[in-house]
């Protein structure tokens, strides 16, 4: 039985999804938000993904929730109420159409760990052949992340800097 576990946690992730956007108190959103990180985080580690995982958890179960917290702590207890719009017709028709058309197209995708998958076979090798003569690294991971893909790396990070300076720069207090 291999979705033991796969089936119980896509319903976890699907409820929490749910559940934030239907619930109408701000910081019982960010704690469902927060929750919906880790169930993501144990996701990506079930999938071997251990960094993805561990950036999930630590940036979006952590500092997004504390961050979301602060500005909402920082807000006038009225505006912490959400009031919504009732939802178009064509959201609610339109967006489980979407979902049933993603899962027909996922139908096509390679089975997952196939070592015939054209990612195994044409770019994984490669990587593995090469990886300690063109990087002088013996660990195939850093030599990805930091040679054979380091403008995308760099690029994250600037990202990932641009959004901590502007969440520090909508944190901050007036000293005037």
């Amino acid at each position: 039985m291999t979705f033991a576990f796969e089936i119980p946690l896509l319903v976890l992730l699907i409820l929490t999804a749910a559940s934030a956007m239907l619930v109408k108190d701000l910081v019982s959103s960010v704690f469902i938000l927060g929750s919906y990180s880790f169930f993501l985080a144990l996701v990506w580690a079930w999938l071997g993904a251990v960094d993805v995982a561990f950036v999930e958890a630590v940036v979006g179960a952590g500092l997004a929730t504390v961050l979301f917290l602060l500005t909402l702590f920082g807000t006038n207890p009225k505006d912490t109420r959400l009031r919504r719009p009732p939802t178009p017709w064509a959201a609610i028709v339109g967006l489980p159409l979407l979902g049933l058309l993603l899962m027909y197209g996922a139908n096509g995708l390679p089975e997952f760990g196939d070592p015939a998958s054209p990612a195994s076979t044409h770019v994984s090798p490669v990587y593995l052949a090469n990886s300690l003569k063109d990087t002088l690294t013996p660990n195939v991971v850093t030599s990805v992340l930091m040679d054979y893909r380091s403008f995308d790396t760099l690029i994250e990070t600037a990202v990932i800097f641009t959004a901590g300076v502007a969440c520090a720069l909508l944190l901050r207090r007036d000293q005037g």
